[in-house]
C-alpha cells in the first residue's frame, strides 16, 4: 500500500484537466446513488463548479506517476457562508481552509487514498499559514466520515448545506486554538 501512496502527488489543476475530473466526479456520483445517498444527486456538483474551483485556484488534481489524474479535491481557502450557521459550535474563529468535492476515480483502488489526499490538503493549508481545516459530509458518506475520524478532525454540529443538514468537522493543525 506504501508503495502505491508513493507515486502520488496532489496538483493545482488546469482547465484541461477538467473533462478528468468530471469523469471521476460521475463516478462518485454513481458510487453514492448505488449506496442509497441523495449526496450528489441533484445536478451538482457539475462541470460549471469544477470550472469555477480551477479558475479560482481551489481545484487539485492528485495524480498517479505524475500522469494519471485519479482523484480530485476542492481545497479552498475562501469563506464558506453555509459555516456561518453552524448548529453547534465551531473549535475555533481563526481563519480555516475548506474541504470540498472529495471523489477518486473507481477504476483504480488504492486504500487510504481518501486519508492521503486530507493529510495533502493539510500541507496545503499550512503552506498559507491556515492552521484549521473545517469541513462537511453527509450523515451517511461512511468512508468520509471514517477518515475524518481516522485523522483526529472534531465533530462540531450540522450545517445547512445546499438544503440539507451535514454533519461538520474541524481539525486545528498547529498548536492550540
Amino acid at each position: 500500500m506504501k508503495k502505491m501512496l508513493e507515486n502520488l502527488s496532489l496538483n493545482k489543476a488546469v482547465i484541461e484537466d477538467l473533462d478528468f475530473i468530471w469523469n471521476i466526479l460521475q463516478q462518485a456520483i454513481q458510487k453514492r446513488k448505488e449506496e442509497g445517498s441523495d449526496q450528489w444527486q441533484d445536478g451538482y456538483p457539475n462541470p460549471d463548479v469544477i470550472k469555477d474551483d480551477i479558475y479560482n485556484g481551489f481545484a487539485y488534481v492528485v495524480k498517479q506517476n505524475n500522469s494519471d489524474i485519479i482523484a480530485y479535491v476542492a481545497i479552498s481557502d475562501k469563506e464558506e457562508i453555509a459555516y456561518n450557521d453552524l448548529v453547534g459550535e465551531w473549535i475555533t474563529d481563526n481563519q480555516y481552509i475548506a474541504i470540498h468535492r472529495l471523489a477518486v476515480s473507481q477504476e483504480i483502488k488504492i486504500k487510504g487514498l481518501g486519508t492521503w489526499i486530507m493529510l495533502e490538503a493539510e500541507k496545503v493549508a499550512l503552506s498559507k499559514n491556515i492552521n484549521s481545516i473545517r469541513v462537511d459530509t453527509n450523515f451517511d458518506n461512511v468512508g468520509m466520515l471514517r477518515v475524518f475520524e481516522k485523522l483526529d478532525y472534531h465533530y462540531c454540529g450540522e450545517v445547512l448545506y445546499r438544503g440539507g443538514m451535514r454533519k461538520a468537522f474541524e481539525k486545528i493543525l498547529l498548536g492550540n486554538p
